[in-house]
């Protein structure tokens, strides 16, 4: 995980396309990493602890509205049904569990604050 986010915020502040192509493919293999690592995790179960949310789906789930904002930006698909199906369904249940459903933030407004944060980067010091 301290890799994977670098990566994630690399496809959008990248200082070249090769970098930022570079940056997405190690999210993808992140991704893909993930997704094993919750099938031998959860073992069978809705989350990686089990029936419940635990520590690992709180620290990943902190993660998805920048995965969102990324997809959204972007235009491609991260978590996608024909390569991560496990993480898919996973990030479905966390959403839309009880204990996270309204502490999620909403995908356009995320990136709006992306955006704002992406123009601050790229503007010239003050002098």
């Amino acid at each position: 995980m301290m890799q994977w986010f670098p990566s994630l915020s690399g496809t959008a502040r990248g200082p070249t396309e090769e970098a930022k192509k570079a940056a997405l493919e190690q999210v993808v293999e992140g991704l893909a990493l993930l997704d094993d690592a919750f099938v031998k995790c959860s073992k069978g179960k809705a989350f990686f602890g089990g029936d419940r949310i635990g520590y690992l789906d709180i620290a990943l789930g902190c993660f998805l509205g920048w995965v969102r904002v990324t997809e959204k930006m972007s235009h491609l698909k991260l978590l996608d049904e024909s390569k991560t199906p496990h993480l898919v369904k996973w990030a479905d249940g966390f959403c839309a569990d009880a204990s996270v459903k309204d502490v999620m933030p909403e995908t356009d407004k995320l990136a709006e604050f992306a955006k704002a944060l992406m123009a601050k980067f790229k503007a010239p010091p003050p002098s």
